[in-house]
């Protein structure tokens, strides 16, 4: 699957994405980041039983595999009975990764279902004043 941008992320609107994970495989969702300053923000539930989640950043598509730096660290989520929310701040360009694990699953293929979102930082320009 080829990597969002953060245009295709703004376009996505209030609509959930789905995604189809088999049991003892994973997918991820690569995020394409130019610009600094960005929350990337999601939520996902999972159906039936839990999922694991984790939030990997890239500088680019050659960094090696072991040299990605961990963000949110692999945890088992129990997205079956409560929404998980999170975000992650900007902070380099890059690619960001959301990777849904269901290795630990040897019978169990789950439905994932997630919204992604992306907001740009306010910046005050003083415009407002008398």
């Amino acid at each position: 699957k080829l990597p969002l941008t953060v245009e295709e992320i703004l376009n996505f609107g209030e609509s959930n994405r789905e995604l189809f994970i088999k049991s003892s495989t994973y997918s991820i969702i690569p995020i394409t980041v130019t610009e600094m300053g960005l929350t990337i923000s999601w939520i996902f539930s999972s159906d039936p039983k839990s999922i694991s989640f984790s939030v990997v950043y890239q500088e680019s598509e050659d960094t090696p595999l072991d040299q990605c730096k961990v963000l949110i660290p692999m945890t088992r989520c129990n997205s079956h009975k409560e929404t998980i929310r999170g975000q992650v701040k900007v902070r380099n360009s890059g690619i960001y990764t959301l990777i849904f694990d269901n290795t630990f699953s040897r019978f169990i293929s789950k439905r994932v279902f997630y919204h992604l979102a992306v907001e740009r930082p306010v910046i005050y320009d003083g415009s407002d004043l008398p």
